[in-house]
């Protein structure tokens, strides 16, 4: 890994991450529209911490949408009646180390410390 990935994180997930994301902004309307509220979601809530999960998880993403827009499937046939739960199980799907990890950890070892305190 050059200087610069370690800086910058890794170049060919960038380059990944980019072509998932022209793949998704060629979808036809309502596919890409639905895409792209999820994209944004993704972002703020899935919290992953390792580049190449977040790039597998986005491709598949992008995999699902190109395939129901080619089969025409409506939108609630894929994400059911709940659209957050439909999010939140597509990125419990996947592995991989979150930002929420370390603060679980951290709470838990706070409650500890505070116990054998206490003692």
């Amino acid at each position: 890994m050059s200087w610069i990935e370690k800086l910058t994180g890794s170049l060919e997930q960038k380059k990944q991450y980019k072509n998932a994301v022209a793949r998704m902004d060629a979808l036809p309307a309502p596919y890409r529209d639905a895409a792209k509220a999820y994209q944004r979601y993704f972002m703020y809530s899935a919290g992953f911490l390792d580049g190449d999960t977040l790039v597998t998880l986005f491709a598949d993403f992008v995999d699902l949408w190109e395939r129901a827009a080619a089969d025409a499937t409506p939108l609630r046939d894929i994400v059911g009646a709940h659209p957050v739960e439909f999010g939140e199980d597509f990125v419990r799907a996947y592995s991989g180390r979150q930002w929420i990890d370390k603060e679980r950890a951290r709470l838990v070892e706070a409650i500890e410390r505070a116990e054998r305190e206490r003692s």
